[in-house]
């Protein structure tokens, strides 16, 4: 017995290393294969919020092709009208970028000269040295360029979207024949995709509303390219947390490199209101409780998708995560680390109180 126990031991200890090397191989693999997950992750994005209207047109007694066809149409209508508009926009403010860093470090030395005249004594030297306020520009234009290089698959993308579409409602069924254990599988199959489409859906619906209300602002208030603050807001209102202040920045400073201090107070407070508003109030309205992920659990997700797909990664970093909770949860042994990703334990005992009942 006593020796059986260090055996025991020992094995666990080559289990858990083990498992950490193959873990470490999986994630190399996924970085260095992105060139490919990525326009299939993407693919999948697309058609899951896409679903919902080929789901429609088919109820309607639509032939299911037909309905694809539409839809995958309709995609390109709005990303060809969606290139037609911004791709300018983008071209020019790549182009005009050093041109706003140079004014915005002359702006800032002016309010820097103004504080030194009221008797407020600040380094504007040892602050640059430290922060470069110019280089938010940088970021939004290199986002920007990074998701368009992966839109540069286009032609792939849409053909996996009308595979995925045409095989959709078919698949339960494959599932099915294949598992054999339809009463264990349907229920965590039908709980993941009900979480992330609705996840999509909510998320998608107010960004777009975000987007718009975003370029309406910035355009009322006279600042440069707000077709492309629209759709900056548009896309990184996907990022949890930060994606929202992200996409705000610079369009803030280039609102101060024209109009000044005042105008880019303005602006700010345009942002905060529209954020605070729909991100704090209409969306939770819509999605409740429903994502099952802890706020630092969704910061740290960001961290670590973001490091292994760049920008697609953190746009997709929350459907991600979801999807390895929910992984997580159809096996017995796997479910505490599942609760470990959910909300705190506050949240969590309403859900079991009425589950109970």
């Amino acid at each position: 017995m006593s020796e059986k126990a260090p055996q025991s031991k020992k094995a666990t200890r080559v289990g858990v290393l083990l498992t950490v090397a193959a873990l470490f191989i999986i994630l190399a693999g996924m970085r260095e294969a992105q060139e490919i997950l990525l326009p299939f992750l993407i693919a999948v994005f697309l058609a899951v919020v896409s679903s919902p209207a080929v789901f429609w047109m088919t109820a309607k007694r639509v032939p299911r092709a037909l309905a694809v066809l539409l839809v995958v149409a309709a995609m390109v209508g709005v990303g060809t009208g969606l290139a037609a508009l911004i791709g300018t926009s983008v071209n020019n403010f790549s182009r005009n970028i050093p041109t706003y860093q140079s004014r915005l470090q002359e702006e800032i030395s002016a309010l820097f000269g103004w504080l030194d005249g009221l008797g407020i004594d600040l380094s504007l030297d040892v602050l640059l040295d430290y922060v470069d306020p110019g280089a938010a520009m940088g970021l939004a234009s290199n986002l920007l360029t990074g998701l368009g290089g992966v839109f540069t698959n286009a032609f792939l993308i849409l053909l996996t979207v009308v595979f995925i579409l045409l095989e959709v409602s078919s698949f339960p069924g494959k599932l099915r024949i294949a598992t054999g254990e339809a009463k264990l599988v349907f229920p965590h199959f039908t709980k993941f995709t009900d979480s992330v489409k609705g996840y999509l859906a909510i998320k998608t619906a107010v960004s777009l509303v975000l987007g718009v209300l975003v370029t309406f602002w910035v355009w009322v208030m006279g600042v440069d390219f707000p077709l492309l603050w629209g759709l900056l807001a548009f896309l990184l209102n996907y990022i949890p947390n930060i994606g929202s202040i992200i996409a705000a920045v610079p369009a803030v400073l280039l609102a101060f490199i024209q109009f000044g201090f005042g105008t880019a107070m303005i602006v700010t407070i345009g942002y905060l209101v529209l954020n605070v508003v729909l991100g704090n109030i209409i969306e939770p309205r819509f999605m409740g409780r429903g994502l099952g992920l802890s706020t630092l659990v969704v910061f740290l997700s960001l961290i670590f998708w973001g490091w292994l797909w760049g920008t697609v990664g953190m746009l997709l970093s929350v459907p991600l995560t979801m999807t390895v909770k929910i992984a997580l949860e159809s096996n017995e042994r796997t479910r505490w680390l599942a609760v470990l990703l959910g909300p705190p334990v506050s949240e969590l005992m309403p859900q079991a109180e009425g589950i109970g009942e």
